[in-house]
This record gives structure tokens, sequence and C-alpha cells, in this order.
């Protein structure tokens, strides 16, 4: 990681250029690219070099000044993530709402502009896809887009206060809010509380309004008197655990270990930092989207042979089971220990359920059986080639492809469509408001 913080900083002032895939736009100056964040395309603005060298085959600079601005800037909601005013304190912003300053409706087209380049360039597709947006959350308050996040991770200070990295940095700011964040993340109010001892802070409160957790992540060395004096600080309905980062092993300190999620019609238990959408509306979108293209496709209905890999705590799993009843049946795979254990508890009663720990890859060649479908929902660096091979050789009559990152889906797009698949369907939703991520769903099929 780069400190971005500089003694003698190196300002210039460019034109900045088309978005690019990561946060930030694309200009130049005297020849150089310079990845450019909080600007938007057609402005003129004034940057400060955070990364630079002589011999760097780019430079990257955050926007200080706005000399030119775009009609579609808003003023950011969040002042530490307002990149202009942060610089002018004389820190980097905080990263997580690097689109801030943008309204919705641009950050949505921005976005599509982004899968767009990434579906050409990676897999020979020429499409702009729309970006569908989700309903706002309750008691967001007035400014749209704010209020989704059930999830959020904090570092801490040295001084013991909570806080976030600025971007590519070791940077530690405090805060003293997450705009972003559901109520019951930020009714907690940890920014008042003295986290000395604990490196990383992970804080969970269900859309459900059942009991949040706080899952504490000690510096090494860190003695348990020292959590013992964070957990009075907290309020009693709060469960509170610690997390051993060598070993992954979640220790309980109050209450529960877990949290309880609700989604399409189920209850999910999810342990610690085990893997659950952050927005509260994904599960209920991504399930439905997922459901839809392989109902509507006639790839899922009673009897049908299903697979879920990369399962997590279940989530498709679930809706799967109800779909192909007790007469089909449904291969769930995940790697991580922890979370596999989950969905064994989530899908005890479901008998047409299999639930296998283990690789993907692994999986696949000790269980081969004729598949109506596969879901696909990987980690962010995507599924590669290997594993694509690996599922076209397993014949499924489709594959639905969760993805949150557009040019790992695009990639591993490109590797299904050279073993002689394409792609039938796709919808894209901005699951993460103010930021550059988003989810997208996409059905594949075997070309006739």
């Amino acid at each position: 990681m780069t400190d971005t913080r500089t003694d003698a900083p190196t300002d210039l002032i460019v034109d900045v250029g088309p978005v690019a895939h990561g946060g930030h736009c694309v200009a130049r100056h005297e020849g150089r690219v310079v990845f450019v964040r909080h600007g938007i395309p057609g402005e003129k603005v004034r940057v400060r070099l955070t990364e630079a060298g002589a011999d760097a085959k780019f430079w990257r600079a955050d926007v200080v000044e706005v000399l030119e601005p775009s009609p579609d800037r808003v003023p950011h909601f969040w002042d530490v993530a307002d990149s202009a005013r942060s610089w002018s304190h004389r820190h980097p912003p905080v990263g997580g709402a690097e689109l801030g300053h943008i309204s919705l409706e641009r950050q949505r087209s921005l976005k599509a502009d982004v899968l767009a380049e990434q579906l050409k360039r990676l897999a020979g597709i020429e499409l702009v896809p729309e970006v569908e947006a989700v309903r706002e959350p309750a008691g967001a308050g007035t400014v749209p887009g704010l209020g989704w996040r059930t999830r959020a991770g904090f570092a801490v200070t040295p001084a013991g206060k909570l806080g976030m990295h600025a971007h590519r940095s070791d940077s530690v700011l405090p805060v003293r809010e997450m705009p972003l964040a559901a109520d019951g993340i930020n009714a907690l109010r940890l920014w008042e509380i003295d986290l000395q001892g604990v490196d990383r802070v992970e804080v969970a409160a269900p859309a459900n309004g059942s009991r949040p957790l706080v899952l504490l992540v000690p510096a090494p060395g860190t003695r348990s008197k020292r959590l013992s004096g964070i957990l009075a600080q907290l309020p009693d309905d709060v469960s509170v655990a610690s997390l051993d980062p060598a070993t992954g092993e979640v220790l309980q300190l109050r209450g529960r270990t877990y949290v309880q999620e609700s989604a399409a019609g189920h209850e999910y238990r999810v342990t610690g930092d085990g893997f659950w959408q952050i927005h509260r509306d994904a599960p209920e979108t991504l399930v439905g989207a997922v459901t839809g293209f392989l109902h509507d496709g006639g790839y899922l209905a009673p009897g049908s042979v299903v697979a879920d890999l990369y399962a997590g705590a279940g989530l498709f799993t679930a809706p799967m089971a109800d779909a192909v009843g007790v007469s089909g049946s449904v291969l769930s795979v995940e790697g991580a220990p922890g979370t596999s254990r989950d969905a064994r508890k989530n899908l005890h009663n479901a008998t047409q359920v299999e639930i296998v720990q283990g690789r993907v890859e692994r999986v696949l060649r000790q269980k081969p059986r004729n598949f109506d479908a596969l879901i696909l929902d990987p980690p962010r660096a995507g599924a590669g080639k290997a594993v694509v091979k690996q599922l076209i050789d397993a014949g499924p009559r489709a594959v639905a492809y969760v993805s949150c990152d557009p040019a790992s889906f695009a990639r591993d797009l490109g590797y299904f469509r050279q073993g002689g698949w394409d792609m039938a369907g796709l919808r894209a939703f901005d699951l993460y408001p103010h930021t550059h991520h988003m989810e997208t769903v996409a059905l594949l099929t075997p070309q006739p």
C-alpha cells in the first residue's frame, strides 16, 4: 500500500476523460495516463498526484479543485469522503463513497459504460446494458442512495478511534458517521468507544431488525481484559464476538456469534464475518433475477437437478430447493468451512439438498451428474479459465452467473464463449450507490 499523504504535493490541471473500471476516470498529462478519482468525464479539474514516478506506466490523482464542473456534479453527502474538502485539510478522503459527488442517475450511466467497455474488450460483446436502480430503504433520510449497508467494516486509528482507510493507503482517518450504513449500524455510535487494542471492527445489522453483531479483530497481544472493557461500552442487546485472524475462529463475548438474516421466504444464520450481500435489498433482488432467468428459460422446475456453486450460507440454495421440490436435487458447494456449516444449519430440513464443503473444481470432479442448471456466484476475482472449462464439460443446460465485478465477469464470459456458449440474458443492478461497484446476473447457454 502507498501512503497518499505528501509534504510536497504536486498538482496538475487536466481534462477528465472517460470513466474506467475501478472508480476513476482517465486523463492525460503530457502523454502520460493519469487515473483520476472524484472527477466526472468532461470536467476540467486541478488534481493532486497520489502515486507518481518517472518510470511509472501511469499516475494516480485525486481532484482537489473543480475548475469547470459537470452539470451532474452534486454536493458530496459525507465530508470525510469529499476529496476537495479533505485535501484542503491536508489529508486524503476516505474510501467507500468515491462517486458521492455525482448524481445517482449519472452514476448508473457511468456504471453502464464501464460494463459495456468490459464486455466489448474482454468478451467481444457489443452491448450497453441498463443498470437498474433498487428501491430506497425506509428511513434513509432526504438524500437518495443512503442507509443501505447492513454490513460495514472499519479500521481503528492509533488513538483507538473508529476510522476508515484512505484509498490505496495505510492511513486511517477517524470517522463519526457512516451515511451509507443502515440505522442499526449508526445507532451503535462506535465512534464514541475507546477501541484501543483492536485492529478492525466488522458490524452486521440485519435488515429484518434482528440482533446486530459487532465483531472485534484484536491486535496481536491484546489481553482479554481490554476486550471486556470494549464490551462494557456496547449496548446489552448487541451480540459481540472476537475473530482470530490467524485461525478464522470466532469467539463468543456476548450473545450470538452469528446474525439471523431473512430473504426469499427463508431464514439464514450467518456466522461472524461470513459472506452476505451488504445492500438490504440485494438478497431478494438477486434471487429474483436468478430464479426468473432459470424459470422462464425452462431450466428450473419440480424434478430439476441444480448446483449452487460458491454457495455461501445458502442464499440461492434454499429457493432452488423450493423450486425443484423433493423430486429434484440441489448440490450446494462452498469452500469456507464456517460458512458451509451455516448452510448445513440453514438447510437441514431440505432433504433434496446435498451440502459439500470444498473447492468447486474438486467437488464437481467427485460428484458428476446431469445438471439442468448451475448457479455461479464466485468471489470478486471470478471463476477463472480452468473452472469455466470444467463447468462447460459438466454439460449443464444453463448457467446463471452472479458477479460483483464487471472485469472478472466479462473475462469469464469470454471463456464461456470460447467454449461454445453465449449470453442469453443480462441484468445489472446498482446495489452499491455512491460507489463504483455493481452487481450483474447473466444467463449463459450453449450455442445451438
